[in-house]
């Protein structure tokens, strides 16, 4: 017993020593250590390493070992665009305050201001990214933070433009209060599981603001994307919850507030789709709760393609969308209950908040445009207003079970 006490003092002497020793290395273009590498090569694990304001033109740095990398007034650390800047293959490393410019770029190796390689417990944040191809990258790492980073690229081609950030096998990731403007995607996950994506900006990207596959049992709440060329793209994933954010002015003939594609059990809820080409565009994704969002000025609202089977659209508000829903075909087994349509003409003889009169809310045209798109031209002609009425009055060629028989009266609040 006494060995086995004395073995574990010891130990506790020896963690104590090794803490009590982590020092703080100094970079400056007048200290004795000038450069980051040289730094880098110098500390001991769990070391802080503090980078003084100034230009460091270094790229291909590696930090292998725990340490903390923060940076003094946002020093700038200048990759000349010959490759990769800093790359991260140890745990329990942060980078924290660097402003890192002038990623190089390849058609053979994703090259990233900031990579984290099979690494856990790390925390990237408070950094500036221009001049980049890939921004933050994230490779089969777990456990780590990426908040509050500005990553502004200069993308004006998708082929040799890359992510903003990008996770690659990587689980229980937070990504929160991140900016991202001008990259090809401005956020990707690809096989990354458990993870959270909140109160991020992305906007003004060439292809997606948020682009996922294969990811499962994520979270996406208070995000704002913007502007982007062809939306946000959800594909091959479960157990998803879109949450509180904003798909506005995704605009063109490709683009989408939101695109799901084979999307099950998820749940999207008090979101708003202003001003979309398409609000949401559906395909082959079941058992979907859609409640408490709002549709504002969208193209369509919502597009139903082939293969979405019980999914449920409850307390919406549709509002002055040129279609509200859109089918491909007379096929419905999905359920739409309370929503309110700014396009319901009912009424509500007792009063209680609930039309009086089904609503259905596919039109005859939106059928048409599907097959013919040319003849959008014809939108709020007094012809198609009445097919649209003949339509209603004897369903043909749209779901005749497509109803909200209980359509709310009054625009939904939460």
């Amino acid at each position: 017993m006494r060995i086995n006490t004395t073995y574990c003092l010891l130990s506790l002497l020896l963690l104590f020593t090794r803490f009590a020793y982590s020092g703080t290395i100094e970079v400056c273009n007048d200290c004795p250590i000038t450069s980051l590498k040289e730094a880098i090569a110098f500390a001991k694990p769990t070391d802080t390493v503090l980078v003084k304001k100034g230009t460091y033109k270094e790229h291909s740095i590696l930090i292998n070992k725990p340490l903390s990398i923060i940076g003094e007034n946002y020093p700038v650390i200048d990759g000349e665009r010959k490759g990769e800047i800093i790359t991260i293959t140890s745990n329990n490393v942060t980078v924290d305050g660097l402003f890192i410019i002038n990623v190089g770029t390849s058609y053979t190796e994703d090259y990233a201001a900031i990579r984290i390689k099979k690494s856990k417990h790390f925390t990237i944040k408070n950094n500036v990214l221009e001049k980049l191809f890939f921004g933050i990258y994230l490779e089969k790492s777990n456990y780590g933070k990426v908040i509050h980073n500005k990553i502004i690229g200069e993308a004006i081609e998708e082929y040799n433009s890359g992510n903003g950030i990008q996770l690659w096998y990587s689980n229980h990731i937070d990504i929160e209060h991140n900016y991202v403007e001008h990259v090809r995607d401005g956020i990707y996950l690809e096989f990354s599981d458990n993870c959270t994506i909140k109160n991020n900006v992305s906007t003004l990207n060439l292809r997606y603001g948020l682009h996922f596959m294969f990811s499962n049992d994520d979270v996406y709440q208070n995000n704002t994307f913007e502007k982007n060329g062809a939306g946000v793209a959800v594909m091959f994933s479960k157990k998803i919850k879109m949450l509180d954010n904003t798909f506005k002015e995704n605009w063109g003939t490709a683009s989408y507030g939101l695109l799901l594609k084979e999307i099950n059990d998820a749940e999207i809820s008090r979101n708003t789709f202003e001003e979309n080409t398409i609000g949401i565009n559906i395909e082959g994704s079941n058992r979907i709760i859609y409640k408490n969002n709002n549709f504002i000025n969208n193209g369509w609202a919502v597009k139903v393609r082939g293969a979405c089977y019980t999914n449920s659209f409850l307390e919406n508000n549709f509002l002055y969308n040129s279609f509200d829903i859109s089918y491909n075909s007379k096929v419905n087994d999905n359920i739409f209950d309370k929503n309110f349509w700014s396009n319901y003409t009912g009424y509500d003889l007792d009063k209680n908040g609930i039309g009086d009169v089904p609503y259905r809310p596919v039109k005859l045209f939106s059928y048409i445009v599907n097959r013919t798109p040319e003849t959008i031209i014809l939108l709020r002609s007094l012809f198609i207003d009445l097919i649209d009425f003949s339509e209603k009055v004897s369903p043909v060629f749209t779901p005749d079970n497509l109803l909200d028989n209980n359509p709310s009266t009054k625009k939904i609040t939460w």
